[in-house]
């Protein structure tokens, strides 16, 4: 990916992957607390106790979700996820670049991701998991997630208070320290999404990103099969 192609935490007109324009804004979700070291990122539902993991300095960091209108009359009808992002700085971005995985960066022309099954995707601290929710996670769908009633996470994540619906800020049951998970809708829905990370013109860490492949050019190489069905799907989408 060129930084040129980048639009994460921008706001205003943007190329979509559908070979059309569309407009960006940007919704701050609050801070995440990863006192480990440790940030996940996984489809929560799917993965939460399996997640892709990114060693940052241990902290809390403000989260962000970058929404791209994709309507065709550009009037807010329909909207889309593009990036969800953790900002560790607000010095300006010089490059961007693959998340590295435990070996090592990936190798070259390709990203470890996010696998999505159920729509949505998350940043958390990967170390919590084990001692902020209960059970060993085979409970976790009815106790936790989609339990019928309110306060639990599908609840929070279909309201559009304090958060835009779709996103949601949530503590995880029974965190000592206030660990929490950031959530957001997965722009076209189900699929594999490549986490990136950018950095200043010192080398520096400024953010971790999931890019949900809603913004950018269409590539100019032909488009593996997984491309190609994400590029066909959100091109329906616009019809």
């Amino acid at each position: 990916m060129q930084l040129s192609d980048f639009f994460a935490g921008a706001s205003g007109p943007a190329p979509l992957v559908t070979g059309s324009r569309g407009a960006l804004r940007v919704h701050d979700l609050g801070i995440l607390r990863i006192p480990s070291g440790s940030l996940g990122a996984a489809d929560p539902f799917v993965a939460l106790d399996l997640p892709i993991t990114v060693q940052i300095p241990p902290g809390a960091y403000p989260v962000t979700v970058t929404v791209a209108d994709v309507s065709t009359e550009q009037d807010g009808s329909h909207l889309r996820e593009a990036y969800l992002s953790l900002i560790l700085s607000d010095t300006p971005v010089a490059t961007i670049e693959p998340v590295p995985g435990p070996d090592g960066p990936p190798e070259d022309g390709s990203y470890f991701g996010v696998a999505v099954d159920a729509g949505t995707v998350a940043f958390f601290d990967a170390a919590a998991v084990t001692s902020s929710m209960p059970g060993d996670g085979d409970n976790w769908y009815d106790e936790v997630f989609d339990t019928g009633e309110p306060g639990s996470w599908f609840d929070i994540m279909d309201s559009e208070m304090p958060l835009p619906a779709g996103t949601a800020n949530i503590e995880m049951p029974l965190a000592p320290a206030g660990e929490n998970v950031i959530l957001a809708h997965s722009g076209w829905g189900d699929g594999f999404y490549p986490v990136v990370q950018t950095r200043d013109a010192e080398g520096r860490l400024t953010g971790v990103h999931i890019d949900l492949q809603v913004v950018g050019s269409v590539p100019d190489a032909e488009p593996t099969p997984q491309k190609k069905s994400w590029i066909a799907r959100a091109k329906g989408f616009l019809r």
